[in-house]
């Protein structure tokens, strides 16, 4: 059939949606804060939403192109969307849910996705993993050329959001239709999608690789979305062939990447241990600061550390006996110290002016 092609120009509240995105066989995830236009897009490519401006193109089909008028009804679009709630019918079966979106591959959909001894029952009657995979299978019943998935997994609880996820990654890959997931959560992004970006005010703030938006974020908000630290200072020439980047912070801390100038500064918050004093090991970098928080995932901790954020082992929490307030010891090595050049939009944000530094 062909890429799926996106360009909308639409009008939010507070700024412009303006978005140009092709889409191959392969999933793209839109993350970002509730109000960025996420799922305006979505309902543009739907249908359910006309843009000002704009064009929705598959292959050699037109669905939206406002320069000459066209504007085809949902129905008309070969497209399969489970929205965040999922939208079943609750007057019909699960056997019917599924055939309204196609007759001729329900029972084929039914079985696929283990729904046969629920064929008779009503939504209510399902818990949310199954709700997820009737609205899956409803979309894929009308064999369509485009996906669109909305929050298919923020109504889920964690363990079932858990398995879920990789079912749907399973699912999705085998499929290899252009699909455009719209989330919150960058976990269920980096896990199901091939491509993320970042919507932010209405615009892709970057477009990549899970692995890629985590080792060189473009700005502090895609490095605090993906979980990694992003702070900002000026790289100068340091000692032994290291770089010395002077914090907005204040303080200053060491890199092996050779760069100069305005920069970014991405560590990893697995990178980062805690102690109450100084380490005597080889790494170069070490801050202080207050705790601000400490935040359970699984069997780790992440510990809020004045503009840090470490990530170490529920046991080494309790030993240290961490608690908010207290004031501990960050250290990471230079080598685990990466260097990224400040885009112009980054550096207009409490850019450091390397001449007042020096």
């Amino acid at each position: 059939m062909g890429p799926l092609n996106i360009r909308v120009s639409h009008p939010l509240r507070a700024f412009r949606l303006e978005v140009a995105l092709e889409i191959g066989a392969e999933t793209v995830a839109l993350v970002g804060p509730s109000g960025a236009g996420k799922t305006t897009l979505l309902r543009a490519v739907a249908g359910l939403a006309r843009p000002e401006h704009g064009s929705v193109t598959i292959g050699g089909d037109v669905w939206l192109d406002t320069r000459t008028g066209v504007c085809l009804p949902p129905e008309k679009r070969s497209v399969g969307l489970v929205f965040q709630e999922y939208a079943l019918f609750p007057h019909m079966t699960v056997a019917e849910n599924v055939a309204y979106g196609g007759r001729a591959r329900a029972a084929e959909m039914l079985d696929r996705f283990g729904l046969g001894a629920l064929a008779r029952a009503r939504p209510a009657k399902l818990s949310g993993g199954e709700r997820q995979r009737v609205a899956l299978a409803r979309a894929l019943a009308r064999e369509p050329s485009v996906l669109l998935l909305d929050e298919p997994l923020a109504a889920l609880d964690t363990q079932t959001r858990s398995v879920l996820r990789a079912e749907l990654g399973e699912e999705l890959r085998e499929l290899g239709l252009p699909t455009l997931l719209v989330t919150h959560d960058y976990g269920d992004a980096a896990a199901l999608a091939n491509r993320i970006g970042v919507l932010v005010e209405g615009q892709i703030a970057q477009l990549g690789t899970a692995a890629e938006l985590v080792a060189s974020p473009v700005s502090p908000f895609v490095a605090e979305f993906t979980g990694v630290n992003f702070l900002r200072g000026a790289a100068v020439p340091g000692p032994n062939g290291l770089t010395e980047i002077r914090l907005v912070e204040g303080g200053a801390i060491y890199s092996t990447d050779a760069r100069s100038g305005r920069v970014g500064v991405v560590v990893f918050p697995w990178e980062i241990t805690l102690a109450r004093s100084a380490a005597t090991d080889s790494a170069r970098n070490h801050l202080t600061g207050r705790i601000r928080a400490l935040t359970p995932i699984g069997n780790r901790i992440r510990v809020s550390v004045g503009p840090l954020t470490a990530e170490i082992t529920a046991a080494s929490a309790e030993q240290l006996e961490l608690l908010p307030g207290e004031e501990v010891i960050a250290t990471f090595k230079a080598a685990a110290t990466r260097l990224v050049p400040l885009t112009a939009d980054a550096r207009s944000q409490d850019a450091v002016d390397v001449q007042e530094l020096g």
